[in-house]
């Protein structure tokens, strides 16, 4: 059985999702919908139709799982629990503070259609959320540090570019040294959000843009920038074209621990990824979720499902017998 996969929205992460197909044989992609000109999206995959956003329903049948590639600031919270009314559906939301809010939305929407709806799915939230969650599991007593970058961050360069006057934007997340080695030395420090991070945008104004709000804007945004040192650069947009094109990012997850009696061994878990290409890296993981979903939903699953919720067996091509015969 080949799971026919639909793909919303065709930037960075829908591009993402296409070559990820691609790569898993037991895959097909069925249709792209845009909110642009159909007739203005070119994809890779030969014989698959770009529709328009507005004719989605009319293809519903012919689609198992829809992978929605929108941005979590605007677009995801509305689209993912609408879609979920018709499709078994797999996003990337990841503003954390709004995650259980999503997760309710969509869990309403997926349990009355019958779907599944898995949410929050990427690296963070996501592959780097389940770290954490073993981590606590495993070392009870102890702490937990994550640390993003240095790189880009998808949802946070859409959320500048969504500020009045902003044409382009790029935002770099980007370590504190000093805070990640005290944590690897088993310091245990107290971290706040902004000893952790610093955060650097380069952004192009629209002509005529007041800068100096523009700025404001960025710097106060609630659960994005506020937390954080902040700087922002107005550049041209032949710089941002030049200097910056590129999306790399990475991060580590740390666990801290102790064992034994009066706790005298000490332990560091650690998980980091080093990416080339966020999106297509985020596209990967939202791809093998959607083998989850169509796989939870054919034994009469419904509703909406985390990154904890999914057995890793159901992210895998291979049957139980295999993964025990090689992976285990």
């Amino acid at each position: 059985m080949t799971i026919r996969i639909g793909i919303l929205g065709y930037g960075n992460l829908g591009k993402g999702v296409e070559y990820a197909i691609a790569q898993n044989d037991d895959m097909s992609l069925k249709a792209v919908f845009t909110r642009r000109d159909p007739s203005t999206v070119k994809i890779v995959t030969e014989n698959v139709p770009v529709y328009p956003v507005s004719e989605a329903l009319d293809h519903a049948s012919e689609i198992d799982v829809l992978i929605i590639c929108g941005g979590s600031a605007n677009d995801l919270p509305v689209q993912t629990p609408e879609f979920a009314k018709i499709f078994n559906v797999v996003d990337s939301f990841d503003t954390h503070a709004r995650i259980p809010e999503h997760f309710t939305n969509v869990d309403k929407a997926a349990k009355e259609s019958g779907k599944v709806g898995i949410i929050s799915i990427g690296w963070d939230p996501g592959l780097f959320s389940l770290m954490r969650m073993y981590g606590n599991a495993v070392l009870p007593d102890g702490k937990d540090y994550t640390f993003w970058g240095k790189g880009v961050s998808q949802g946070h360069s859409d959320a500048i570019r969504r500020v009045k006057g902003v044409k382009n934007a790029k935002q770099y997340t980007i370590p504190v040294d000093s805070a990640l080695e005290a944590v690897r030395s088993g310091a245990n420090p107290e971290l706040t959000t902004r000893q952790k991070h610093t955060r650097e945008c380069f952004v192009v104004a629209e002509e005529g843009a007041d800068l100096a709000q523009i700025e404001n804007d960025i710097k106060t945004m609630p659960n994005y920038f506020a937390d954080y040192d902040t700087t922002v650069h107005f550049i041209t947009e032949e710089e941002l074209m030049r200097d910056h094109s590129g999306i790399p990012h990475g991060g580590f997850v740390i666990r801290t621990g102790s064992t034994g009696e009066d706790n005298k061994n000490n332990h560091v878990i650690e998980f980091s990824l080093k990416l080339d290409s966020n999106p297509e890296f985020t596209s990967s993981v939202l791809v093998a979720f959607a083998r989850a979903a169509y796989r939870l939903n054919s034994e009469g699953i419904s509703g909406c499902k985390t990154i904890f919720d999914i057995a890793p067996a159901y992210l895998c091509k291979q049957s139980p017998e295999e993964l025990r015969a090689h992976m285990l």
